[in-house]
């Protein structure tokens, strides 16, 4: 092996630790088969990075770190839910949708972005990672129509650094189910944020302990109000 394929398979091998260890933290089941593909698709993300500027973050550590694990560290507590469908909205370079796909293949995800060169990445890494649970849709949010767009109204609706709280449930509403919530992934979310317009209620803020990143991540719950 050459110097620079060594020091390659060693890169890889640090950040396949790295990533074990940060799932341990975090409490999940993922088997060694999903890891394998959640590298290849940060790989795969890098790649194409290069020409579409999905992320700022390049070093391939804190990919792992800002991008996967931040990503794995919703599904404590959305594991806890009778979760079916999933919309990740605005969902830029898969973050955290196609995620979601690899790790969990019995939920159906479908990430969302207006961003063309964007939604032609994700539709490569459905085919590259045969990720028959994904379902990629381009279009403005609010502009998407259950039984037209998507099938269906989704059991959870995420975003990630999407946009203020307020305007990503009142854009995303009609694709709420009945019971269903949405989870907003958060740096600090400022109190000024928290309001909510009528028909909707805040009723969970967790912090995120994501392994090896120091600062504060938040996950917010919004649920509709029912009369």
């Amino acid at each position: 092996m050459t110097d620079s394929r060594r020091t390659a398979a060693n890169g890889g091998n640090e950040l396949a630790v790295l990533l074990a260890d940060g799932i341990r933290q975090l409490g999940l089941s993922i088997s060694d088969e999903q890891q394998r593909r959640l590298l290849d698709y940060q790989a795969l993300l890098a790649k194409w990075n290069a020409a579409l500027q999905m992320t700022s973050i390049r070093d391939p550590r804190q990919m792992v770190i800002k991008h996967l694990l931040d990503s794995l560290s919703i599904l404590p507590r959305l594991d806890r839910e009778p979760i079916s469908r999933v919309l990740d909205v605005g969902s830029g370079g898969g973050l955290p949708g196609v995620v979601l796909a690899i790790v969990r293949p019995d939920w159906q995800v479908t990430v969302n972005d207006i961003v063309h060169k964007k939604t032609a990445f994700l539709t490569q890494a459905r085919a590259t990672f045969k990720l028959t649970n994904l379902s990629v849709v381009t279009g403005r949010v609010e502009s998407l129509v259950v039984g037209n767009e998507v099938s269906a109204p989704f059991d959870a609706i995420v975003s990630r650094a999407f946009a203020e709280l307020t305007d990503f449930v009142t854009l995303a509403g009609n694709l709420l189910a009945s019971g269903g919530s949405f989870w907003a992934m958060k740096g600090v979310a400022a109190e000024s944020e928290l309001a909510l317009p009528a028909g909707y209620a805040l009723v969970e803020r967790l912090a995120l302990n994501v392994p090896f990143l120091d600062a504060e991540r938040h996950l917010l719950r919004v649920t509709k109000v029912t009369a």
